[in-house]
């Protein structure tokens, strides 16, 4: 008996051994399930690399580490990501954006007008299913799915170029509110790019173990997510490894989509108070709204900027091609808050609903962590600090939060070594969301 005992000892240290001196002298495998964070407005991919336990999350080709949710259809290509949001103006009725919202969804048809009237694109009803129609050498409609298929698709090529190995397997992200069915075409999704799903895993699961708070001793914990598009708050109560989503709430037409509007309503009345007449032209309005945007993104970390851009005004009655006019202008961070206070306001109604719903004094919350590249803004952080009376969480970068904790559990799925502790999430399928507007 003690002989056997003896034996089984002996195999074990081997094996301990072996595994030991494997993490030590051998190159780590290279990562053969990614991370998936398909996004309203943006779009990411990250792998957790075995032996570093580091997380990468993969760029483009021109270095960029997320992409457009934005998909564009020509006679002659489907192009995703920035090669789309390039197109967006000259093709507008054939560049289809903001798919994630119809994904999975059954709609009334009055609800379905009302929804897609803000659209450039057609968006119709196919028994109760959104999809959108495409006019190129011939009229045809896609559904959602086939957008984010080829948004996971461009996703993939990435981090197959990245890591030379070909990839099958990944784990994604979906929205907290999301139901079975709304999974089900997520995953749907990933098939027709090619991938298996490995696990679907909810957004604010996934940031919440971004920030390590799977490994720390915390109890509550208040996931703020602004993105381009959509506000969306979910409070989390982990017992043990396992996280609960004890209540959401959002607002579906909040975003930095709708601060930038606001700064280039602004610009744009700036140009007719100056030239007499306002930018009309599809090019000067691009123009200004990508001037807009690099300038809500400077203003971040600067008290100004200053917008510079060249327009084609129409100022005198004449039939030849106008002159460019430099358009130049100031605009402060104060400015831009004084242009955004309502909007701005408006985020605080879901925390305070999700924290009533669920039970929680703002004291109580352990950590607040901030999701989606709209919580950068300065003013946003200090109205949520000045709620809970505490900083929020900000040691990663917001806008890869996500797509972080979904490669660490692309990584646990894929028996990565070092070994993580992983956080289950525990699935409420009574839960419901309240939605502001």
């Amino acid at each position: 008996m003690s002989g056997e005992i003896s034996m089984i000892g002996s195999v074990i240290l081997a094996l301990f051994l072996a595994g030991y001196l494997g993490q030590q002298y051998l190159p780590p495998p290279t990562p053969k399930v990614i991370g998936l964070d398909l996004g309203t407005t943006f779009s990411s991919v990250g792998v957790f690399h075995p032996g570093s336990g580091e997380v990468e999350v993969i760029a483009d080709e021109e270095g960029r580490m997320s992409i457009p949710s934005t998909v564009s259809f020509t006679s002659a290509a489907v192009l995703a990501g920035h090669e789309a949001v390039e197109l967006a103006d000259r093709n507008q009725q054939n560049t289809i954006y903001d798919a994630k919202r119809f994904i999975g969804k059954i709609f009334e048809p009055g609800v379905l007008e009302q929804e897609s009237a803000r659209y450039p694109f057609q968006v119709i009803n196919n028994n109760g299913s959104a999809e959108f129609l495409i006019s190129t050498n011939h009229t045809f409609a896609v559904s959602p799915e086939f957008i984010g298929s080829r948004l996971l698709l461009k996703m993939r090529k990435m981090a197959e170029r990245q890591l030379g190995t070909p990839i099958q397997k990944a784990v994604i992200s979906v929205p907290a509110e999301f139901d079975e069915r709304q999974r089900n075409y997520t995953v749907r999704a990933a098939d027709l790019a090619g991938l298996e799903v490995l696990r679907v895993i909810s957004e604010p699961t996934a940031a919440a173990m971004a920030y390590g708070l799977h490994k720390v001793d915390v109890f509550n914990v208040l996931v703020v997510d602004l993105g381009g598009g959509t506000l969306d708050v979910s409070l989390l109560n982990k017992q043990g490894g396992m996280f609960l989503t004890r209540a959401m709430a959002g607002n579906n037409k909040l975003g930095g989509q709708d601060f930038s509007q606001r700064l280039l309503q602004y610009t744009r009345e700036r140009v007719q108070q100056e030239f007499g007449v306002p930018p009309t032209l599809k090019e000067d309005i691009h123009r200004l709204r990508q001037a807009v945007e690099a300038a809500k993104l400077k203003l971040t970390l600067h008290p100004s900027v200053t917008i510079s851009v060249p327009l084609h005004l129409q100022i005198y009655n004449s039939s030849e091609s106008p002159a460019p006019i430099l358009f130049h202008a100031v605009v402060t961070r104060k400015l831009f808050e004084e242009l955004n206070t309502d909007l701005f306001q408006k985020i605080l109604a879901p925390v305070e609903t999700v924290l009533k719903e669920g039970h929680v004094e703002k004291e109580d919350v352990d950590e607040v962590v901030l999701v989606g590249g709209s919580t950068r803004i300065p003013r946003i952080r200090k109205l949520i600090s000045e709620y809970f009376q505490k900083e929020p969480n900000t040691s990663l970068d917001p806008e890869m939060a996500v797509v972080t904790g979904v490669a660490i559990q692309a990584g646990i799925m894929g028996g990565s070594w070092p070994l993580q502790v992983s956080a289950i999430e525990i699935p409420n399928r009574q839960l419901r969301k309240t939605n502001f507007s």
